[in-house]
């Protein structure tokens, strides 16, 4: 599910009807706020946060220079873009990292709003940004938690550290502090306990750890989707602890996104992180404004070319480019590219990021799914090392063989076999095109 969709279909279908105004009377402005108002309100944005946005937008869209202009609908979106880039904290924020390693980041929250899982993922995440983290296991209370830790760990090939679960927490967090300095880790994320409901019991022994380990950042991670509640668990744990920032788990679950756009202007911390998807490389840095142009229907490029870095080997897209030049494009080549668009992330939330892709219509009428992907990867899979490198002997035995092996039809072989070729004729056009013009680029051709 998109970040933000119903929201994100309610804005852009009022700011389609002021494009359609032309010029623009402060009646029109006032109608269309009217309707902006609605959209934040089902979106479970905070009341108190809504009713400040409007009137900060109105101020701004009312004045004779917006009205007055060659493209007021245009400035009137403009203004919203950054009022609500603004509203969700204006620039990105990162974790304060210690100038003398270790540094400890403290993880708190609820149970079950995917504390655990996000130590995992942001462990994952700093080791991609080249530092080396040290997990450990201070959830005493929960069944199964240290070992939920471990498992992660072990997916992740990181070092988990745990004392049990008979050991005071706060002595867990002092000797994982000791551990990353006798053995050179230069990053320490705590998990700690939660309970189902914010208690004095868990408070008093938060404060408690953080009183005798001093972590450098408090991160305080909590459900998108439980909307109100978020902010009102966010502003708790902030008067008592001392928050300094949000991880918004499942937000690719909550097609409203009130409280991405309520947390920071309730509780003044920012949001750090926040949670995509299942997998451990799920998570990413918040970008207030990148966010904002996703909700308005104006893509995010940048982190697409981000999680395009990310994705794709710089040496194989050097030989990539080689076979390009030669037309030796194969199946084989075919299925790494999918594999590697897939990494990237679901195609859904890719192709909301794409100027333009944003709005629901055109994700259904592009008839993109996992689904049909997995069916593609299933395919060529069943085919044999030669029947990829040579499509042109796939006869009509082979095809039949190759569908029964992937659990697909035969028409479903041919549409395949049909598309490859046609992305092979394209290959080669812009490969005859870059001998003219200079290099092809690095990015992938997406089946």
């Amino acid at each position: 599910m998109p970040v933000f969709e119903n929201l994100s279909a309610k804005l852009q279908g009022v700011f389609k009807n002021l494009r359609n105004r032309g010029k623009l009377t402060e009646k029109d402005v006032d109608l269309a706020l009217k309707e902006v108002r609605m959209a934040l309100l089902e979106a479970d944005v905070n009341f108190k946060v809504v009713k400040d946005f409007v009137a900060r937008v109105r101020a701004r869209a009312v004045g004779e220079e917006v009205l007055a202009s060659l493209t007021p609908a245009q400035q009137v979106i403009k203004i919203v873009h950054e009022e609500l880039t603004d509203l969700m904290g204006g620039q990105s924020s990162k974790i304060t990292f210690a100038p003398k390693p270790p540094t400890l980041i403290m993880l708190v929250g609820l149970q079950g709003s995917g504390k655990t899982t996000t130590c995992g993922k942001l462990a994952a995440l700093l080791r991609r940004q080249g530092r080396k983290p040290l997990l450990a296991a201070a959830d005493v209370y929960r069944p199964a938690a240290i070992r939920q830790l471990q498992v992660l760990g072990s997916q992740l090939n990181i070092e988990v550290f745990t004392l049990g679960d008979k050991v005071d927490p706060a002595d867990i967090a002092a000797g994982a502090m000791e551990r990353a300095k006798s053995f050179g880790y230069d990053t320490v994320i705590l998990d700690t306990a939660g309970r189902l409901h914010i208690d004095d019991e868990m408070m008093v022994e938060l404060e408690r750890i953080r009183a005798r380990v001093l972590p450098h950042e408090v991160l305080l991670v909590v459900d998108a989707m439980t909307g109100q509640d978020a902010v009102n668990v966010a502003t708790t744990f902030n008067q008592r602890m001392g928050i300094d920032g949000v991880v918004l788990t499942k937000l690719d679950g909550d097609a409203r996104g009130g409280a991405a756009l309520s947390v920071r202007a309730v509780t003044g911390k920012p949001i750090k992180f926040v949670a995509t998807g299942e997998k451990l490389d799920a998570l990413e840095q918040f970008h207030p404004d990148r966010m904002s142009s996703r909700i308005l229907g104006m893509g995010d490029v940048l982190t697409i070319i981000e999680r395009a870095q990310e994705a794709f080997d710089a040496e194989q897209a050097r030989k990539m480019e080689e076979k390009l030049r030669k037309q030796q494009f194969t199946l084989e080549d075919f299925l790494n590219q999918l594999q590697d668009v897939r990494k990237m992330g679901p195609l859904d939330q890719l192709l909301g990021m794409i100027p333009g892709l944003g709005k629901a219509k055109a994700l259904k009428d592009l008839q993109v799914s996992e689904k049909e992907l997995g069916k593609v990867e299933a395919i060529i899979r069943s085919m044999t090392p030669e029947e990829r490198r040579n499509p042109s002997m796939i006869d009509g035995s082979r095809k039949r063989r190759i569908a029964a092996g992937s659990g697909t039809k035969v028409q479903d072989v041919n549409a395949l076999l049909k598309q490859f070729e046609q992305t092979r004729k394209m290959i080669k056009q812009i490969s005859d095109a870059s001998r003219r013009r200079g290099p092809l680029g690095k990015m992938p051709f997406m089946p």
